[in-house]
C-alpha cells in the first residue's frame, strides 16, 4: 500500500526522492503518525511534498490509495448523521457556571475526538454532552454551546466554533454591482493623493510667462510632470460564514474600488475570518489560489494604503492560538493575531471596515482585541468617509 503512494505520486509528477520516502518510513517506524489517519496523512504530506503546489496530487493519491482521510466511517453513515443535523433541537441556554465548567480541548484533540466519535456514533443524539448531534453541551454538531467546538452540518449560531466540517463553497464578491446611492462612490473618489511625478510633459503656463518675462519678451516654456493619484490600495476581505449577509455592502464596496479608476493601484485578495499564512485571489480559496502573505508584506511597500473588511467575530482561537484557522484542512503554526500585528507594522495607514452594526461590536473578544491594532469603521457611506480621511488625509 505505501508504495502505491509512492508511485501514485510520481505519476501525478510529484518530485518525491528516495532520501524523501526514507525518512518517510523512518518516521513511521518512530510511530511519529500515532494511531490517525489523519496525522498519518499531514506526517506523509510533511515528508514527501517540498512545496504547496503539489498539495493537491497528494490529496488526490492519497484519497485513491487510503480511500480518504476521515477515518474507517462510511460515506452512507455520515450522510445518516448530516441528515439527523439538519432537524436540530432546541435546550435551554447553559448558565454562566455551567458553561465555565465544560471542558476545553486544543485543536488537535477536538479533530481526534471528533473522528473517534463518528466511528463509534450509531444514532441521533439532541441535547447530549458528548456524541454528534443538536443543542445540548457536546463539542460536536450544531446549535449547542460549547467553549471549544466543532460546527458540524448546520449554521453558525453564536460564532464560536472553533472548528467548522463543512464544504467551504464561498463565492467571489460581485465587481459588476450597480449600486443603490451615488454616496459610496462619492466618499471613495476621496482616495486621492495627488502629486506630480514621471517626466515633464505638462505646460506650466504660469512658469512659462514668467521665464518668458525674465527672458525680455523670448518665450521660454516650462513643463512640469503631471499630477497623479499616487495612492495605492490593498483591499482584504473577509468571505463566507457570518459576512454572507454583508456580501451585497461587500460586492458594492468592490465594485467602486474597481470603477475608481484614478488610483494608482489597486490589489485585493480574500480571506475567512482571520488572516493567516495566505490571502486568496478568488473566494473559493484553492491552493491555486493562494498567495503567501509573506511575499504580498515583500512586494508592497509601506506607502500602500490598506482597508481590511470583516465583523472580525470569530472563536478566540482562530485569533491568537497556533493552527486555530476553523478549517481543519488548512492549518499554520502562526496565530491569526501576528499577521495582523505584521500588517499593522508594515502599513503606514490601515484601517478595518466592519459591516457590522456598530453598537453590537463590543458584543465579541476577538473585535475588541482588532480594534486595538486598526481602527474601526462601519460599512456605511460616513464610515467610509472616515475610513478613507484616515487613510489618505485631508482631500487634496
Amino acid at each position: 500500500m505505501f508504495l502505491d503512494l509512492f508511485y501514485g505520486l510520481r505519476d501525478e509528477g510529484v518530485p518525491v526522492s528516495m532520501q524523501e520516502w526514507r525518512s518517510f518510513l523512518e518516521a513511521l517506524e518512530l510511530g511519529l503518525h500515532g494511531c490517525s489517519l489523519l496525522r498519518f496523512y499531514h506526517l506523509g504530506r510533511a515528508c514527501l511534498i517540498k512545496s504547496e503546489t503539489y498539495f493537491d496530487a497528494y490529496d488526490k493519491v492519497f484519497l485513491r490509495v487510503f480511500k480518504g482521510v476521515e477515518g474507517a466511517v462510511s460515506d452512507e453513515a455520515i450522510q445518516e448523521i448530516l441528515d439527523w443535523l439538519k432537524d436540530p433541537e432546541n435546550f435551554p441556554e447553559l448558565t454562566s457556571e455551567e458553561y465555565a465548567a465544560l471542558e476545553r480541548l486544543t485543536g488537535d484533540e477536538l479533530m481526534q475526538r471528533f473522528l473517534e466519535t463518528l466511528e463509534k456514533q450509531t444514532e441521533r443524539h439532541d441535547g447530549g454532552d458528548r456524541w454528534v448531534g443538536t443543542g445540548g453541551r457536546s463539542p460536536f454538531g450544531h446549535g449547542g454551546i460549547h467553549p471549544t467546538g466543532i460546527r458540524v452540518g448546520g449554521p453558525g449560531k453564536s460564532r464560536s466554533a472553533m472548528k467548522v466540517a463543512e464544504e467551504r463553497r464561498f463565492a467571489d464578491y460581485r465587481t459588476d454591482q450597480i449600486l443603490d446611492t451615488r454616496h459610496m462612490r462619492v466618499a471613495l473618489r476621496r482616495l486621492r493623493q495627488l502629486t506630480r511625478t514621471g517626466q515633464a510633459t505638462e505646460l506650466d503656463l504660469h512658469e512659462t510667462i514668467d521665464e518668458t518675462c525674465k527672458n525680455a519678451g523670448e518665450i521660454e516654456l516650462v513643463f512640469r510632470p503631471p499630477r497623479k493619484n499616487d495612492v495605492r490600495l490593498l483591499l482584504l476581505m473577509d468571505v463566507g460564514g457570518t459576512m454572507d449577509p454583508y456580501s451585497d455592502g461587500v460586492s458594492q464596496l468592490l465594485t467602486s474600488l474597481h470603477d475608481e479608476r484614478g488610483l494608482r493601484e489597486f490589489q485585493s485578495y480574500y480571506f475567512h475570518n482571520c488572516i493567516y499564512d495566505h490571502v486568496y485571489s478568488r473566494a473559493r480559496m484553492s491552493r491555486t489560489d493562494a498567495v503567501p502573505t509573506a511575499d504580498l508584506l515583500r512586494r508592497l511597500d509601506e506607502r500602500w494604503k490598506v482597508a481590511i473588511v470583516g465583523d472580525a467575530a470569530m472563536h478566540p482561537a482562530e485569533l491568537v492560538e497556533p493552527y486555530g484557522g476553523i478549517d481543519p484542512r488548512v492549518t499554520t503554526p502562526t496565530p491569526g493575531i501576528e499577521w495582523l500585528h505584521r500588517i499593522a507594522d508594515h502599513f503606514e495607514r490601515s484601517v478595518w471596515i466592519n459591516p457590522e452594526d456598530a453598537a453590537r461590536w463590543d458584543d465579541y473578544r476577538t473585535v475588541r482585541v482588532v480594534r486595538k491594532l486598526f481602527t474601526m469603521y462601519p460599512l456605511s457611506v460616513d464610515g467610509l468617509t472616515q475610513a478613507v480621511t484616515s487613510l489618505v488625509g485631508a482631500r487634496a
